[in-house]
């Protein structure tokens, strides 16, 4: 395997503990900064990563996240955000965390070398074939993350692996392999630091990705969240009025008679005849809010 960047030496961390604060902070600053700028090497692969997400989730499959310790972090911020912002269902995500939900108490390091668990783990989720799995870890060797890698290539699943160093064990086994090539840590091997950053912005990057495959962005609005507080309606109102050109309160009537749906709330602020009208539309335009506009303009026009 080759030498862990992940565990080497910062080049300008001799002396940081007798370093003045301000000077450890502009340090630990610029090396978030230049981590995550490493990301831009990545983007090809990120790409191929969103599109097998969005196809698994197309096809009806479910997402499973599976990592330990600081990346497993990272995969939790990613992953539960992703019902009330782009609207996916609840039951089709998974978070596999090397030592179960105790972790998020208590980050112990045994766990993650329980190969063994983590197979069990993606057992349990009921895996199989259409499914997408991926796996998460700063070295790219984490026994779990590698057991869950491997039990998921066992059932057939499409796989996607995430590591910060070049030659990790994990691009062996998964399909689809996202480099995160951060330069040393500025405290060596604390990766929760620039390794943790460039994770978090690249499973950010994936995920948003394969919502506007998905259909669930347009222009840069999240048509497809899930309102559940008075923030979210809100938002809500002023996404369909924004989009639509209606005010926010027939906004907030319509989302009313659309049950809440972004999409149906536009297309019936835009000229749908009725909520079963504007979700024809959208299933003829496969869930895409642009397609189904598109159409709905079309036929208008036709009947001028």
């Amino acid at each position: 395997m080759a030498p862990r960047r992940t565990e080497a030496v910062h080049k300008d961390a001799g002396g940081i503990d007798a370093q003045a604060p301000d000077s450890v902070l502009r340090l630990l600053a610029d090396a978030q900064i230049e981590a995550a700028r490493t990301v831009h090497s990545a983007i090809p692969a990120i790409a191929q990563a969103a599109a097998k997400v969005a196809a698994s989730l197309a096809a009806g499959g479910r997402l499973v996240y599976a990592a330990a310790g600081s990346s497993g972090l990272m995969a939790l911020a990613d992953a539960l955000e992703l019902p009330g912002t782009f609207g996916i269902p609840r039951e089709r995500v998974f978070i596999l965390l090397a030592g179960g939900t105790e972790a998020l108490v208590n980050l112990a390091g045994a766990p993650e070398d329980d190969a063994g668990q983590a197979a069990r783990d993606v057992a349990a989720t009921g895996f199989e074939a259409g499914d997408c799995l991926i796996a998460i870890s700063a070295s790219g060797s984490t026994p779990y993350a590698m057991g869950a890698l491997q039990e998921a290539t066992r059932r057939g699943a499409a796989t996607i692996a995430f590591a910060n160093n070049a030659g990790a064990p994990m691009f062996d086994i998964a399909e689809i392999s996202v480099l995160l090539a951060t330069p040393p840590e500025v405290v060596a091997g604390s990766t929760r630091m620039g390794a943790g950053t460039a994770q978090k912005i690249a499973l950010n990057m994936m995920s948003t990705l394969a919502a506007i495959h998905l259909g669930h962005v347009h222009d840069g609005y999240m048509v497809n969240l899930h309102a559940d507080n008075i923030k979210l309606h809100e938002r809500a109102a002023r996404i369909v009025s924004a989009i639509s050109g209606c005010d926010t309160a027939t906004a907030q009537a319509l989302l009313e008679k659309s049950g809440g749906s972004v999409k149906l709330a536009i297309l019936l602020a835009s000229g749908a005849s009725s909520p079963e009208a504007a979700n024809q539309l959208l299933e003829g335009a496969d869930q895409r809010l642009r397609h189904a506009l598109s159409k709905l303009e079309g036929s208008r026009g036709s009947h001028q």
